[in-house]
C-alpha cells in the first residue's frame, strides 16, 4: 500500500510542467527558406508546439534549428527522437546547418548538447539530462505498443521545451490531436473530448464528415476546436499555405495504377470471389491471394531496372517477393536494427536497387527521392499508405513517380475505406490552414493554382 508521500510523488510525476517557455530566436541559419524560418520562429516562440508539414518541406531543418535555439538559450541538452534509420540522416542534415549533433543508441553521448536516437532506444536515456525533446514523425507513435508510447509520454512530461513534427497528423481521427496536445502539456485528451465532442449517435453514417471514432462535434464547437488546435499547431502542405513562394515545391506527376487480381480458386463455398467484410474476412482474403498478388508485384518490378520499393504487410508476402524479384533485399521486423539500417543506407546510396519492406518499418522519415517506382499492397491505414508513397513522391523528386496498387477482387471495402480517410485528411489540413491564415492575416498568392494530387484510384 502506497504511503501519502509516495502517492503525492506518483501524482506529481503524472502531471505536466506548466507555464509559458517560448522565447525569441537566437539562432536562424541563412540557408533556410522564409516559410521554414516563419514556422520555426513560431515554434520557438511557443516553446511547446507541433509542426505538421508535408514530406520534403524541411521538417528536419526546422526541428534542428528549434533544438539549437533551446540549447543556446538554456545551455541545456535537447534529445531528438527519430524513426529507425533516420537518425544518421538527421546528423547529416545538422552538418548542413553548421549544427553539432551526436547520434547515440546506448544513452552515452559525452558532452554533446544535441543528441539523436531512435524511439526504440529511449529507455537507455535519463530524462533529467535534457531540457528539450523533439519527436520526429510523431505520428509513428501509433505504430508502437503501449509501453513505448508511455515511455515517450513520461519522458516528455516534465520538459519545458517540446516539439512534435509529422506530415500526417490524425488523417482519419481527430482524437489523435488530443493525444498530441496532451503530450505537449496543453489540454488533456479527456478534457478535449469533454469540451468539443459528444458521443455519436449509433445510427450516424460512417460517412458523416464530423465523425471521429465514436464521437462527433458538439453543436457549433467545430470552429472553436480548430481555433484551439491552431493555438499550438501549424500545418502546411506547400509554402503558399503561409504566404510563401511555391517555386521549387511543385511535385512531379504521380502515376497510380490499380491492379485487381483474380484468385485462381474462389473462397470455400463460393463459385466466385465476393467482397470481404470485416477484418477477419479481409485477412483471410489477403492470405488466400498472396501468391497471385506477389506474382503481379514481381512481374512489375522485374520489367524495369529502376530503383523500386515493394511495400507489404505479411511476412509470407515478404518472403515470397524476395524469391520472385531479381536482386531484391527484404527487411522484416525480426531483422536486427543494425541490419535494417545497413540495408536502408545501402538502398539510399544506390548499392541496392530493389528493396522489400513494410510501412511500419520504413514508411516514416526516410528520404528516398532517388527511387520513383513502388508496388503497394494497401491496408486500411491511410497514413501508412500516404507516408510510404511519400518516401519517393516528395519535394525534391525530379521524375514522375509510379505506384502500382495491387488488390484482390475481394478487397473493395479496403479501397472504399481509404477514400473516406483521404477525404478526412484533406479536411483536417484544409481547416488548419484556413484558420491559421485567418489568425495570422495571411493572404495566399492569387497566382497559385497548384492543387494537391491524389492517387487516381482514390
Amino acid at each position: 500500500m502506497k504511503t501519502q508521500t509516495e502517492y503525492k510523488k506518483f501524482i506529481h510525476n503524472k502531471t505536466h510542467l506548466s507555464g509559458d517557455f517560448g522565447f525569441d530566436p537566437v539562432f536562424m541559419p541563412d540557408m533556410m527558406f522564409d516559410f521554414q524560418r516563419n514556422m520555426t520562429t513560431w515554434a520557438i516562440n511557443k516553446g511547446r508546439a507541433a509542426i505538421f508539414a508535408d514530406c520534403g518541406l524541411g521538417k528536419t531543418f526546422m526541428q534542428l534549428t528549434w533544438a539549437q535555439n533551446v540549447i543556446q538559450k538554456t545551455n541545456k541538452r535537447v534529445l531528438i527522437l527519430t524513426p529507425l534509420a533516420v537518425g544518421q540522416q538527421t546528423v547529416k542534415e545538422a552538418e548542413k546547418l553548421g549544427v553539432e549533433a551526436t547520434r547515440s543508441v546506448d544513452g552515452k553521448f559525452g558532452n554533446s548538447k544535441l543528441v539523436i536516437t531512435n524511439y526504440e532506444r529511449l529507455h537507455y536515456f535519463n530524462p533529467d539530462d535534457f531540457d528539450g525533446v523533439v519527436c520526429d514523425e510523431s505520428s509513428i507513435l501509433k505504430n508502437f505498443d503501449g509501453k513505448i508510447k508511455s515511455v515517450v509520454t513520461d519522458f516528455m512530461r516534465k520538459k519545458p521545451y517540446r516539439l512534435l513534427c509529422t506530415a500526417t497528423a490524425a488523417p482519419n481521427d481527430f482524437m489523435e490531436l488530443g493525444t498530441s496536445s496532451e503530450a505537449l502539456g496543453h489540454m488533456g485528451y479527456m478534457d478535449m473530448i469533454g469540451k468539443f465532442f459528444k458521443k455519436a449517435e449509433t445510427t450516424m453514417s460512417r460517412k458523416d464528415e464530423n465523425r471521429s471514432g465514436v464521437y462527433r462535434f458538439r453543436g457549433h464547437a467545430e470552429h472553436d476546436f480548430w481555433r484551439w488546435v491552431c493555438s499550438w499547431a501549424r500545418a502546411i502542405k506547400k509554402p503558399s499555405d503561409i504566404g510563401g513562394d511555391d517555386a521549387g515545391y511543385v511535385l512531379p506527376e504521380l502515376i497510380t495504377n490499380q491492379h485487381v487480381i483474380q484468385s485462381v480458386l474462389p473462397p470455400d463455398g463460393f463459385l466466385f470471389s465476393m467482397p470481404a467484410h470485416g477484418l477477419a474476412e479481409q485477412r483471410a482474403e489477403r492470405s488466400r491471394t498472396t501468391k497471385e498478388r506477389c506474382q503481379k508485384a514481381a512481374d512489375i518490378c522485374n520489367s524495369h531496372d529502376d530503383f523500386s520499393i515493394s511495400w507489404c504487410y505479411l511476412n509470407k508476402e515478404s518472403d515470397m517477393l524476395a524469391k520472385m524479384i531479381d536482386g531484391a533485399i527484404a527487411i522484416s521486423g525480426d531483422d536486427p536494427d543494425e541490419r535494417k539500417e545497413e540495408v536502408f543506407n545501402a538502398f539510399a546510396s544506390g548499392e541496392i536497387k530493389k528493396i522489400i519492406t513494410k510501412p511500419k518499418i520504413a514508411g516514416m522519415g526516410l528520404n528516398w527521392q532517388h527511387c520513383n517506382r513502388q508496388t503497394f499492397f494497401p491496408s486500411h491505414s491511410f497514413e501508412q499508405m500516404y507516408q510510404s508513397v511519400r518516401r519517393s513522391w516528395r519535394f525534391g523528386q525530379t521524375r514522375p513517380v509510379t505506384v502500382d496498387m495491387i488488390t484482390s477482387e475481394g478487397e473493395r471495402d479496403v479501397v472504399q475505406n481509404l477514400r473516406r480517410k483521404a477525404a478526412a485528411s484533406d479536411k483536417l489540413f484544409s481547416k488548419l490552414v484556413e484558420l491559421m491564415n485567418n489568425e495570422l492575416g495571411i493572404k495566399k498568392k492569387q497566382n497559385n493554382t497548384h492543387k494537391e494530387q491524389l492517387p487516381s484510384w482514390l
